[in-house]
């Protein structure tokens, strides 16, 4: 086989990765649990690549993603439930679908009105599918948050929830009352850890309850929180590599410089990223 700029030539690629005898062993053992944990590794890789502005390592995360959704798609086509081609006519239903003032007859003069077509298109589709997840066995359609979806990251998990429970009114309308919320969380912190025997489960359900106001402060921001933490921690690497390469330079070990140094250089790397 040879690389292709075509569609088909990924697929069939990856029906002869999957084909016993001469297949490859690895990719004959996988299965869609093995393979779900890449999925969501190459997303995180194709977000990355966007926060570094670095459009090859894009091109080539974009390629990561689209082989992972041509490897569930192959794995259900050999369980006789669906094939890519599926895949696409779902999306582009979807898509037409929710797009009636560019594919059909709805008229929708800004934004706002496209997102209020959107919103109420998604609750047609949601009763559509818990009445299919019905018909197949699913059981009953749990409540407002069931659909959330739980292997979501827990800080998007978290916003999300938010979300769909202020659109039915449970939510702040001020971005002061979510501050408040933040300093009542950090006092149940405090209190927890002046007892005389914390214990691990109260700390973490305290932290826990802490991590979910700051999505929620993020949130009534307007700010996307795993966008905000991944930008935190790069900047947490830029620097700390300020502190190792100035240590290096000076001779000396990571182990050989007190917290007071570390500290200092740590300053000095954030007065040279805001300039002068």
């Amino acid at each position: 086989m040879k690389p292709g700029k075509d569609i088909e030539d990924l697929i069939a690629i990856m029906a002869r990765l999957r084909t016993p005898e001469i297949g490859c062993p690895w990719d004959l053992a996988q299965n869609f649990s093995t393979i779900a944990p890449y999925t969501i590794e190459e997303a995180y890789e194709v977000a990355d690549a966007i926060e570094r502005g670095d459009l090859d390592d894009l091109k080539d995360e974009l390629g990561d993603l689209l082989l992972q959704v041509v490897f569930h798609a192959r794995m259900a086509e050999e369980d006789d439930r669906f094939a890519f081609a599926d895949v696409v006519e779902a999306i582009t239903t979807k898509l037409i679908r929710r797009h009636p003032h560019v594919f059909g007859d709805v008229d929708a003069a800004d934004a706002g009105a496209v997102k209020a077509n959107w919103d109420q298109i998604k609750v047609e589709e949601k009763a559509e599918r818990a009445a299919r997840r019905r018909t197949n066995g699913g059981g009953a359609p749990g409540g407002l948050l069931s659909d959330v979806p739980v292997a979501l990251p827990a800080l998007t998990r978290a916003e999300k929830l938010q979300k769909r429970a202020g659109k039915v009114g449970f939510d702040w309308n001020d971005p002061k009352a979510v501050i408040a919320k933040l300093r009542e969380e950090i006092s149940e912190i405090e209190v927890e850890l002046s007892g005389n025997a914390p214990t691990h489960d109260r700390l973490q359900d305290e932290v826990g309850d802490l991590l979910f106001a700051v999505a929620n402060l993020a949130r009534h921001l307007k700010i996307e929180p795993e966008t905000a933490l991944r930008r935190a921690n790069a900047k947490f690497v830029r620097r700390f590599g300020h502190i190792e390469s100035e240590l290096s330079r000076a001779g000396r070990e990571l182990g050989e410089a007190s917290l007071d140094e570390m500290e200092a250089l740590w300053v000095e790397a954030k007065q040279r990223e805001r300039g002068p």
